[in-house]
């Protein structure tokens, strides 16, 4: 038998070899390679995605690969999974693999700022998957990082100096702090990240601009405003993970109102409601989720607005000094020469603070009037952790639907009244899917058809009420079909 499998053409083990699931591959080849070893199986795929589970492995993966070019092409996958390591021998193997479409890091207490800067210095175009795993502590937990004054923001800024490239998949995650150490050393969560604006500064970079799936989780700091306040933000994004932040009622509302094509929301261990259904704050919940864009559309309505005033009385302040130049009269009233009269008061209303005086321009400017048609919801799932019963669960998952219910009646009456203003002539416009700084028109598009006003509430199937899921992240918990946690696996499969 041992004769005859050496005897095997390279093409026929290719063909066994792609049958095995990828992350099994490696194990697959290095077996074969063993029990035949004069068999031609393709070494390449034993360099194909490598995972590196001890500090060992990455000394002796360098020092085997190093100076070989063509197998250093072969590596398309490499995921580091050891928090102890010498981050040295990491950044100089990193260094060397040019092909690389994957990468999971875990960042451990060796790592320091400036290693991660060496890793992302330069960009990877065949970059599709960024994982980076933060625990700046081991068994103990320490405060020498704080005390160094070491942080990572600046590993944020440099990955948003990238390239538009086709960056699919971004994770960046710091691990909670264990209770246990918490509670018995009275530890608080140690820091990554000091300044949050990092975060804005990459979601609106070009890296993002294609980016469908992030996950970012940093625990309980409030990162949601650094996300939702810049009209830059990841207009493709469609699965976002922001588990053990500190979220509020009012950021998912913002959350789901920025991003158009937003459709897994995934907060889990976040204390967005306290979990009763009594007070009405699913209903709340449910009927938030529908309205978003309403909300978004009228801010979007009321900027776009102001821009067309401030413009209107640059326009008419111009036309009054071109008036003025043809007819040879100064700006401003004439001053009469002689002597002022006692009456003459000393005072003047104009410097009081509680009167306000109202410029003729802005009296007498022509403003169109135009109107913002809100977009409807694409909010596919929200998914959560929440430790209820099943009587519980099954009223909370009914009041979410009323308020969800409730908040489509309210959009469709909106549209049912922006339809008809549409038809008395009045101007409509919708957001397009990059809405730009949102300066003036940027971003916004004429509605020419009724598309645009159809009614939701009969057309079957075209909103379904969101899958609310609670069960958390935990793979063996009983989930809803088709929640956000189903699908995260499905782009993130390292079980966190």
């Amino acid at each position: 038998m041992i004769p005859y499998l050496a005897e095997l053409p390279p093409e026929i083990y290719w063909a066994i070899l792609t049958q095995i699931p990828t992350e099994e591959r490696q194990q697959a080849v290095l077996s074969l390679t063993r029990a035949v070893p004069r068999s031609p199986v393709p070494l390449h795929h034993l360099f194909e995605c490598i995972r590196l589970r001890n500090a060992e492995s990455v000394f002796h993966l360098y020092r085997r690969l190093r100076g070989r070019v063509q197998e250093v092409r072969w590596v398309k996958s490499i995921s580091l999974e050891t928090w102890t390591v010498d981050a040295d021998i990491v950044v100089n193997l990193l260094s060397i693999l040019p092909c690389l479409s994957e990468i999971t890091l875990f960042v451990g207490p060796n790592f320091a700022p400036e290693h991660l800067e060496d890793i992302l210095e330069k960009p990877r175009e065949d970059l599709r998957h960024l994982s980076l795993r933060f625990r700046p502590y081991v068994q103990k937990a320490t405060y020498y990082q704080f005390l160094k004054g070491a942080y990572f923001d600046t590993s944020l800024h440099i990955l948003s100096r990238w390239p538009a490239y086709n960056l699919s998949t971004l994770s960046i995650v710091q691990d909670p702090l264990d209770p246990e150490i918490a509670r018995m050393q009275h530890f608080a969560q140690p820091l990554v990240f000091f300044r949050l604006n990092q975060i804005t500064t990459l979601i609106c970079s070009p890296t993002l601009c294609t980016l469908p799936n992030l996950r970012l989780r940093i625990p309980s700091r409030q990162i949601a405003p650094f996300i939702f306040n810049s009209p830059r933000a990841a207009p493709a994004l469609s699965m976002l993970d922001l588990s053990t932040c500190d979220i509020r009622l009012s950021d998912v509302e913002a959350l789901v109102a920025r991003f158009q094509n937003l459709k897994y929301l995934i907060l889990d261990s976040c204390t967005i409601v306290r979990g009763e259904s009594h007070d009405g704050e699913w209903i709340a919940l449910g009927r938030m989720c529908a309205l978003a864009t309403v909300k978004a559309a009228k801010d979007r309505e009321k900027k776009l607005r102001e821009w067309l005033e401030i413009n209107a009385t640059r326009v008419q302040a111009n036309n009054e000094d071109i008036h003025q130049q043809d007819t040879g009269e100064p700006h401003g009233r004439r001053s009469r020469p002689g002597r002022r009269g006692l009456a003459t008061a000393t005072i003047s209303l104009r410097d009081s603070p509680t009167v306000m005086v109202v410029p003729t321009a802005r009296r007498n400017m022509d403003v169109p009037k135009i109107r913002i048609v809100p977009t409807f919801p694409t909010i596919r799932s929200l998914s959560m952790s929440f430790n209820t019963h099943l009587r519980e669960e099954h009223t909370i998952q009914t009041e979410f639907n009323r308020g969800w219910a409730e908040g489509l009646a309210q959009l469709n009456a909106v549209l049912n009244r922006l339809h008809q203003s549409w038809k008395n002539g009045v101007r409509m416009m919708r957001v397009t899917g990059d809405p730009g700084t949102e300066d003036g028109f940027e971003g916004l598009e004429d509605i020419d058809g009724e598309t645009a006003f159809v009614d939701i509430l009969n057309e079957q199937g075209l909103l379904p009420t969101p899958v609310l899921c609670l069960a958390g992240s935990t793979p063996e918990a009983l989930h809803t079909d088709g929640c956000g946690h189903e699908s995260a696996n499905t782009v993130w499969d390292d079980g966190i």
